[in-house]
């Protein structure tokens, strides 16, 4: 008897002992925190599980059980975060008749794919702005650490009005199309504008999408005109706002824009045909533009290919598509505030990062870029005191790229180190 209260007592002891835990030495050769002006030479960060811990001068030596890793010959970052994804699909010839052909977890096993390719790539955070709602479940598996993948912030399915970009029946056979309304995120009317919002809540959503304008690829001929009223707009930012989530909002043209700034968006998705009273009107409310320039230059290569999308898409994508970065330009020159977002699943998931090769090509400096896709995005999420740079007691959410990105900003192309939330996900 005396035994097994010993080996109880022992065991207790066990199990109430603190878990080692082990510290990495990051040695950056250079480092770009995502807060400092300027980058940082020799540096050595400290991480003990999830966190950082320190940041020191100098290389400092090893202790027993540290592990080293060794990025002297690197440029050191904060982990990306891509404010504008899909990663339930992605850009082919055959993407308007796969919702004939794919079942939900046809879907949610190939998004697996798109998810660990994005953090590869160095994206440790992105925003999914829509899909069928499988987006959520996805974010929630990686989260439980079953499937490898950026840290999700979704918006589930974007909300349209009837026959609107993002209404998923545009272009079906009557027999098909049903009568989708705000549980589908369809709605007509404040009401229902309201229940949309309250639907995605319950649903799990972090944030509210919807696309205040036409769309280019959505099989509708309409590409840019206005799609919601100022009450339903008004009832959507309003509810998503007593609900505790943020509203960003898809438009193209410039009363779309004007309509979703004044009912108080927090960012604007692409605004190809914006205008001097539009930006104006974003500097006085803080609107952020989020440019996705990558997928303007994409879907309009792709316009040209022969039966790459359905006729009725063509025209929209030749027309819009050339305009995103000229627009971009003006608009960041004039001081608008600027967030990093790509469109990824326009085009396939991976290259996000040549979105920075195209803001700087606009006029836009390398630090300038690397802070949009760093800490404004984690700003606009509110999670800036964990996310979006290289300081004490953050998360680690740390990547290297090989050369110098200030020097020539392609080299953010070539992610050679990934660390997110203190695990080693892609090693030099």
């Amino acid at each position: 008897m005396m035994k097994k209260y010993l080996l109880i007592f022992f065991c207790c002891i066990i199990v109430s002992l603190p878990a080692f835990s082990q510290r990495s030495l990051i040695y950056a050769g250079r480092l770009i925190t995502g807060v400092d002006e300027k980058p940082s030479k020799e540096v050595t960060i400290v991480v003990e599980g999830n966190k950082i811990k320190d940041i020191k001068k100098g290389y400092i030596p090893a202790g027993e059980g540290d592990e080293v890793i060794d990025l002297k010959d690197k440029t050191v970052l904060p982990g990306l975060i891509d404010m504008h994804v899909h990663l339930e699909s992605q850009t082919s010839k055959d993407k308007y008749s796969e919702q004939f052909r794919m079942d939900d977890a046809d879907i949610a096993l190939r998004a697996t794919q798109y998810a660990e390719r994005t953090l590869n790539s160095g994206f440790t955070s992105v925003r999914d702005l829509g899909g069928s709602g499988i987006n959520i479940s996805l974010r929630d598996a990686i989260n439980a650490g079953y499937i490898s993948g950026p840290r999700v912030f979704t918006s589930g399915k974007s909300i349209a009005t009837t026959g609107g970009h993002a209404d998923p029946t545009n272009g079906l056979n009557q027999d098909l199309t049903g009568n989708p309304g705000p549980k589908e995120g369809v709605i007509n009317g404040a009401d229902e504008a309201r229940k949309a919002v309250r639907q995605r809540y319950k649903n799990g959503a972090d944030l509210i999408k919807i696309t205040a304008t036409g769309g280019v690829l959505s099989v509708a001929k309409d590409g840019s005109g206005p799609q919601f009223t100022n009450e339903e707009l008004k009832a959507i930012v309003e509810t998503a706002n007593d609900y505790g989530m943020h509203v960003a909002a898809h438009a193209h043209d410039a009363e779309g824009m004007k309509r979703a700034v004044e009912a108080g968006v927090t960012t604007i998705e692409h605004g190809t045909k914006m205008t001097e009273e539009v930006m104006d009107l974003m500097i006085k409310n803080g609107t952020y533009l989020v440019p996705t320039l990558t997928a303007g230059r994409t879907v309009a290569d792709s316009a040209k290919i022969p039966g790459y999308y359905p006729a009725v898409v063509v025209p929209k994508a030749l027309e819009i598509g050339p305009k995103i970065q000229d627009t971009f330009s003006k608009a960041y020159k004039k001081g608008v505030k600027i967030a990093f977002g790509t469109d990824a699943g326009v085009f396939v998931h991976g290259i996000n990062a040549r979105e920075f090769e195209l803001m700087v090509e606009a006029g836009m400096p390398p630090m300038e870029a690397i802070k949009a896709a760093t800490i404004t995005g984690a700003r606009i999420l509110k999670v800036e005191d964990e996310l979006g740079s290289i300081e004490k007691e953050k998360l680690a959410d740390i990547i290297a790229v090989n050369g110098n990105p200030l020097e020539d900003i392609s080299s953010m192309k070539e992610v050679v180190f990934v660390m997110k939330d203190g695990e080693i996900v892609k090693r030099p």
